[in-house]
Order: C-alpha cells, then structure tokens, then sequence
C-alpha cells in the first residue's frame, strides 16, 4: 500500500477480506480503521475535525502501512496509545513512533511488557485529550493486567453518541480470552460495570480484531457469556 491508495467513506467496519481502510465521519470526528498482519489487528487513527490533531490507536504491525495510511488521511499525530501488551498490537509501535516523532501512552500496569516504555501511563478514569477531543481510560481485568479501553464521546445531529475503542476486551459475540478462571470473572464484571452498565445502547464498540459492533447488540448475551464462561 501507498499513500495514493485510496481509503474508503463507505464505512461498514468490516474489513474482512479487504485491505482497505475505511473511514467513518462523526460530528467532531473522523475514524479511519484499518487491518494490519496476519492475526488481522485493526488500527484506528481517530482526526479532530477542528484541530487535525490524531489519535493512534494500537501501531500493531506493518509499520508501512500504518505510515502510508497516515500520509493519505493527513493531519498532525499526536500520541501512540496501546490498549494492552500482547505482542500482535505492538510489532510496529517502535518504528511509527520513531517515523512520527509522536510520544506514547499505555496502561500503568502493561507497560513494562512494552517494547517502547510509554511517554504517559494510564490509569482508569484519566482523560487524554487530542486536540478538542476527550477520550476517557477504562482500565479493564482480566485479558491483561493492565488493558485500558477509550471512550470518545461525539456530538452529532442526533446526540450524543460514545465511541468505545477496547482492545481485546471486547467483541462481538463475547469478552476477550482469559486463562485463569478469576480473570474471567474479573474481566466479565469489569466489562459489565464500567461499559455495559454505564452506556447506552447506540455506543459503538471498535474491538482490535475482527468487525464493529454496539453495546445494544451485544447486551442481551452478557449472561449468556456468563454461563459458558468465555
């Protein structure tokens, strides 16, 4: 890919079977996802539309690629934020921060397991703020010790709507994979006290493998997800 490849605005959040970036126009906002390596990570670069400033979210792997897409979209990096340690969301962090120049950020307790010690630790309810744009840190158990979730908040023509970018946290169809009994049940209540009990139905969930999905879609299985214990 090259920077004259083009990104797609017919945003589905689904990039199964596709390379293409695509890019979805909120109020305040632009999201430009893309899938990277061969566990297909996604990689969000999330614009203010006022400022320019950006969001990186999780420089996976595929350096080339990240950098490229960030040549097409334009605007100014500002942080490299990863939301937890596992080696498949980190493999390009050190060469994007190095081409960007851009400092970078994690979760307080995933940090030493980084191969970029982080600029900023992060810890739950801290608010990082890109340009005009707040996100919120959402630290959640249980996948890893130290995996921080982001909650962007957009003003749009029909409200308010949260943007929830997880990690490996959250998905559809379940939580993330955990490999001790009591981080399951850490990583289940986190994920129902902090995101399910606290917003609402339309809030988007942008997870770090695989298709888009909303809190609304998923609420209904919580105790099925429960039961299985997965």
């Amino acid at each position: 890919m090259t920077s004259a490849t083009p990104i797609s605005d017919s945003y589905t959040g689904d990039l199964s079977g596709s390379k293409t970036p695509q890019r979805r126009t909120l109020g305040s906002a632009t999201i430009v996802k893309l899938s990277v390596g061969p566990m297909d990570n996604n990689v969000y670069v999330v614009t203010s539309k006022a400022t320019g400033d950006q969001l990186i979210i999780d420089a996976a792997n595929d350096a080339d690629t990240i950098i490229a897409t960030l040549d097409a979209i334009g605007g100014k990096p500002a942080l490299i934020f990863t939301t937890h340690q596992h080696h498949d969301h980190v493999q390009a962090l050190a060469a994007v921060a190095q081409h960007t120049g851009v400092p970078t950020a994690a979760g307080r307790f995933d940090a030493p397991e980084l191969p970029v010690t982080p600029d900023r630790l992060v810890d739950d309810g801290d608010v990082i703020e890109i340009g005009d744009l707040r996100f919120e840190a959402i630290h959640l158990v249980g996948h890893t010790p130290g995996s921080i979730a982001l909650a962007l908040t957009d003003t749009g023509s029909d409200g308010d709507t949260v943007h929830l970018f997880t990690g490996d946290c959250l998905f559809p169809g379940g939580i993330g994979k955990t490999w001790k009994p009591e981080d399951f049940d850490t990583l289940i209540e986190d994920v129902s006290t902090k995101l399910f009990d606290r917003f609402g139905d339309s809030t988007v969930v942008y997870p770090g493998h695989g298709k888009d999905t909303t809190l609304g879609a998923e609420r209904a299985s919580v105790p099925e997800w429960r039961e299985r214990r997965w």
